[in-house]
């Protein structure tokens, strides 16, 4: 990767994405674009809407970029509030990104999620390779996705990659309306009021990952040798599987007072539910080395750490 258009750029993963990404290959070569402006923007920013068929081919073009990382998308929650806005936005996107690759030969990048499984998956230590009948917009449309993606990589030989994200835990931006979105709230939560009201029942097991483990295997899948890739797109990747409760003793080990408490919401359980317990990440690891640097301890360290930080310079 040389320059790189990034869409969705204002997102969970695109805001950190792209300041990686500047601090990696330099400030010139990162294009950040969303579908509207930032207040106050920096370094080169593009408006783009997705659902427009030449947006995105065309600011490709102008910059003469080589690699998109498409991650412009309605998350799980409220792709199930707004389906059909849902399938315009994850479909008619990446139809329009994949065609900019594909015409411009441009390397790609699109993540698909543990959305993509369902209830008739194997919960527990999830192959690469198994059964995928979603019961969520979200996830229908990953599934969709992730065989799209393989179409354009056999059909036109697009240079498409991909993976599949567990929960991602992040203290930089605020939760954009996923399941496992609780998972960043309780630390908040944990240092402002010293407790947290779970919308996810007790032993609820999810998959996670701390986003700086998120925005090192994106950049590792990419540079990878393609000739290692048999999967190419959807591998696999986890940090940990945890359950509510397991983010609470892991706060209370830094919080001995944090009380968790439970009002479960229906809507996001019944999602949760049809999710794995916990998905296997060998080929990920066999195909191009990935391993994720934190456990639940060391990021809830970090993480209480950097949100206190955030709250004393936004108080101040």
């Amino acid at each position: 990767m040389k320059k790189i258009l990034v869409t969705g750029a204002l997102g969970q993963i695109g805001s950190e994405l792209t300041e990686k990404l500047r601090s990696t290959y330099g400030e010139e070569n990162i294009i950040a674009s969303d579908i509207r402006r930032p207040e106050s923007p920096t370094g080169i920013f593009e408006e783009i809407d997705v659902t427009k068929e030449k947006d995105i081919y065309e600011i490709a073009k102008k910059y003469n970029v080589d690699t998109i990382i498409h991650l412009a998308a309605l998350l799980s929650a409220k792709a199930e509030a707004f389906p059909k806005v849902a399938w315009e936005i994850n479909m008619g996107g990446l139809v329009n990104a994949l065609e900019a690759a594909k015409e411009l030969k441009l390397k790609f990048f699109t993540p698909s999620s543990i959305g993509a499984f369902g209830p008739s998956t194997p919960k527990d230590n999830t192959p690469q390779d198994t059964l995928q009948r979603p019961t969520t917009m979200y996830g229908v449309n990953k599934v969709a996705g992730e065989l799209l993606c393989d179409y354009y990589y056999s059909r036109f030989g697009v240079d498409t990659r991909g993976v599949r994200f567990p929960g991602l835990i992040s203290y930089v931006t605020a939760p954009g309306g996923g399941t496992t979105d609780y998972a960043v709230e309780v630390y908040y939560e944990a240092i402002r009021k010293g407790r947290y009201t779970s919308y996810i029942a007790q032993g609820t097991h999810m998959d996670m990952m701390y986003m700086p483990d998120a925005l090192n295997a994106i950049i590792q899948l990419m540079e990878a040798d393609p000739d290692r890739l048999k999967h190419r797109n959807a591998f696999n990747i986890t940090a940990m599987s945890a359950a509510p409760e397991h983010f609470a003793e892991a706060i209370g080990r830094q919080i001995p007072d944090f009380e968790m408490n439970y009002q479960v919401d229906p809507v996001r359980q019944g999602i949760a539910e049809s999710w794995p317990d916990s998905i296997n990440a060998d080929a990920a690891k066999e195909e191009w080395g990935f391993e994720a640097a934190h456990d639940i301890d060391s990021m809830t360290i970090d993480m209480l750490e950097k949100i206190r930080e955030k709250i004393k310079r936004d108080s101040a």
